[in-house]
């Protein structure tokens, strides 16, 4: 009887310690903001047929600051920026420049079938170079969301002229 006690306890701690040491990544539950809240913060009018978790992840980095190389809350670039709402929203890694996410990781779509969540690529500096050197999110309406050099993270137009005269392409991530 000694020994049948003795197994059932070492069986017990070895279930508990096995069970405790999954390697699968506790993704905590986010609070999904409601689309009344986004439509003020984006100046849109988002509804709950819209990716409310692209709209909620990327709401929180509006008003973030631009710094080159960032990539945090504290200051971010537009390419660090986009690979954070990729990994968070979508669980996906993209790489960390602008030319390197469309190269590695995009299907290059047209303007004009463009779904929210898609990339936008721009070239802003006028160079003869056949690569992006900026980046944001697709979100609708011909808008999407970016770091601006000037202005930090922010929703912009593609109707914009600075827009219309940099577009590259769009991106659908792969």
């Amino acid at each position: 009887m000694r020994r049948n006690t003795y197994i059932a306890v070492i069986v017990t701690i070895l279930a508990l310690c096995l069970s405790s040491c999954g390697t699968r990544k506790q993704v905590p539950s986010t609070r999904i903001d409601s689309p009344e809240e986004l439509s003020r913060r984006f100046g849109m009018r988002i509804t709950p047929k819209d990716n409310l978790i692209l709209y909620t992840e990327a709401s929180h980095w509006l008003d973030v600051p631009h710094r080159i190389g960032g990539n945090s809350k504290r200051g971010v670039d537009c390419s660090h920026f986009v690979a954070n709402i990729y990994r968070d929203v979508y669980d996906k890694r993209v790489g960390v420049s602008s030319a390197d996410i469309l190269k590695k990781n995009c299907k290059k779509i047209r303007r004009g079938s463009l779904r929210e969540g898609d990339l936008v690529f721009f070239r802003t500096d006028g160079g003869k170079k056949k690569e992006p050197n900026h980046v944001g999110i697709y979100l609708k309406n011909e808008r999407f969301v970016h770091a601006s050099t000037s202005k930090g993270v922010m929703v912009s137009s593609l109707n914009e002229p600075y827009y219309l005269r940099a577009w590259m392409t769009g991106g659908r991530v792969k």
